[in-house]
């Protein structure tokens, strides 16, 4: 069991001078060099110094301009800066265990940087453009940005990247490769992070709170998007007729009035729609799938939102008023076509004799008159 979140168990390494103990043997042996005041290890290129010798290797690689190597216990390519986070890998023990969601960490540091993630404070700051980050290690490929080196080149398309990592995860996109599997559902991702954001699907996580009105969310970026509400804030401008949106998918979707473009299409009957979305509503009339089920006469639907206004008639319930003259319905339909009496519109048109309805089903049944056959 763990004791706490900034508590670790199981330290059996223990300090004789400062009684202090520790998880791993050359996590003690360090301490007391430290303690004893000794730096036994120095670069005779740059007299630069350090307590243990691995730090000193990896301090030598990079000034041989080498920003990987690898794992003498695994085999695996790790960037220098990321070598002692790689090798606590292969501990069996996480010692460090987050109160909010429940994750566990091998080092204190990770921790401390994770639980930035739930506060939302992002004390590392880019001295360049003033961009902020949870996490320093987020800052360090940040600013390679602003370098623009970008060391690591796909041999089969020519693209570069700034991490290694970003190299790996791009080649899967040639091979096609999706090596992170979900043990649940057995869906598989390119890359890991995409597998963590998916398993909480499965287990109901929001890790992300908003400090405003408390509703929670399985990603960083939704939670974002979301505090832009609070604020009023619509950062996302359409070029074209200049209307403004607080998210950046709503902004993607409202181009395509503009452009007309309808990407997402039926593979039945090949209509096309602009949202995927209504796709996904569309196809159920061609499988008649209906998973919106009522829990109380068992009736089911297509869509959700015929679902919510069936359950207003077992409450009785009528939230939709005419204006005009008060009545109520269970349905903004119903409304609509309640109207037509007060203004007499009648946008229904008989394309043979042009008679015009005011609703749809009273064409219908009248267009019968002119097929059916009159007796002789």
């Amino acid at each position: 069991m763990y004791k706490c979140c900034d508590q670790i168990l199981n330290k059996p390494f223990l300090c004789d001078i400062s009684v202090k103990s520790f998880i791993i043997k050359n996590q003690l042996s360090e301490h007391k060099l430290i303690n004893g005041g000794s730096i036994l290890h120095t670069n005779n290129i740059c007299s630069k110094s350090f307590i243990m010798s691995n730090a000193l290797s990896d301090h030598k690689n990079i000034l041989a301009g080498e920003t990987s190597y690898p794992c003498e216990i695994c085999g695996e390519s790790y960037d220098t800066s990321q070598g002692a986070q790689h090798k606590c890998i292969h501990r069996e023990e996480k010692s460090y265990l987050c109160k909010i969601c429940g994750q566990s960490f091998f080092q204190r540091s990770l921790f401390t940087s994770h639980k930035h993630i739930h506060i939302g404070e992002k004390p590392y700051d880019c001295h360049t453009c003033g961009k902020s980050f949870s996490q320093k290690s987020n800052l360090n490929t940040h600013i390679q940005i602003h370098t623009g080196k970008k060391p690591y080149h796909c041999d089969i398309c020519g693209k570069s990247f700034f991490q290694k990592s970003y190299l790996t995860i791009h080649k899967h996109t040639h091979t096609g490769e999706k090596p992170y599997h979900c043990d649940i559902c057995y869906k598989s991702y390119s890359q890991s992070c995409s597998l963590i954001i998916h398993k909480r699907v499965h287990t109901g996580e929001r890790p992300y709170h908003c400090d405003i009105c408390g509703k929670s969310f399985s990603r960083s970026t939704n939670l974002t998007s979301h505090k832009n509400i609070h604020g009023g804030e619509k950062p996302y401008r359409c070029d074209i007729c200049g209307e403004s949106f607080a998210y950046s998918h709503i902004l993607t979707t409202h181009i395509r009035v503009h452009t007309g473009e309808k990407p997402y299409k039926c593979d039945i009957c090949g209509k096309s729609f602009s949202e995927r979305s209504p796709l996904i509503q569309h196809v159920r009339i061609h499988t008649g799938e209906k998973p919106y089920q009522c829990d109380i006469c068992d009736k089911s639907f297509s869509q959700r939102g015929h679902l919510t206004t069936h359950h207003l008639v077992h409450t009785g319930e009528k939230p939709y008023n005419c204006d005009v003259c008060g009545k109520s319905f269970t349905g903004r339909s119903q409304v609509t076509r309640h109207k037509r009496v007060h203004t007499g519109e009648k946008p229904y048109q008989c394309d043979v004799c042009t008679k015009s309805f005011s609703q749809r089903s009273q064409l219908t049944k009248h267009q019968s008159t002119h097929t059916e056959e009159k007796p002789s």
